[in-house]
């Protein structure tokens, strides 16, 4: 499974998979309990694909920190969320040395721990760039 189809959604804990569209939204389970949920186009939603984090040179997609953290962590689980902010701070400045520390806080490094290890813990390890088409490299 691809991070196209995990979501966070504002106000729902953890991480979601994307099931199925409906009429006024979509249907999404949780990967915590794996407890359906509809939800509306008025929830806030974001695809975990979708995600940066800032640093003083660009913005890093989230799947290559996660797989930052994997190198790391040798594929096993990443240090808990609940840690002290001076313990989240040291770890991911381990992970991304750049990150800038002005507009990433510790709430976002909160976040990005705890999805990991959801992740982890359910065996989505694949953060590797999504395949683009190749046919038209083939056709040149």
């Amino acid at each position: 499974m691809s991070l196209d189809k995990i979501l966070a959604i504002s106000g729902k804990p953890g991480l979601f998979e994307l099931k199925t569209q409906t009429r006024s939204g979509f249907l999404a389970e949780s990967l915590l309990d794996g407890k359906r949920l509809s939800v509306s186009i008025r929830h806030n939603v974001s695809v975990l694909s979708e995600i940066a984090i800032y640093t003083f040179t660009e913005e890093v997609p989230l799947r290559e920190i996660f797989q930052k953290i994997q190198e790391k962590e040798n594929g096993e689980q990443a240090i808990s969320h609940k840690e002290s902010k001076g313990k989240l701070e040291a770890y991911f400045s381990e992970v991304l040395p750049d990150y800038d520390e002005d507009r990433v806080y510790a709430s976002d490094m909160k976040k990005v721990i705890q999805w990991y290890n959801i992740l982890q813990s359910k065996g989505i390890t694949d953060f590797s760039e999504p395949e683009e088409s190749t046919e038209t490299e083939e056709e040149e």
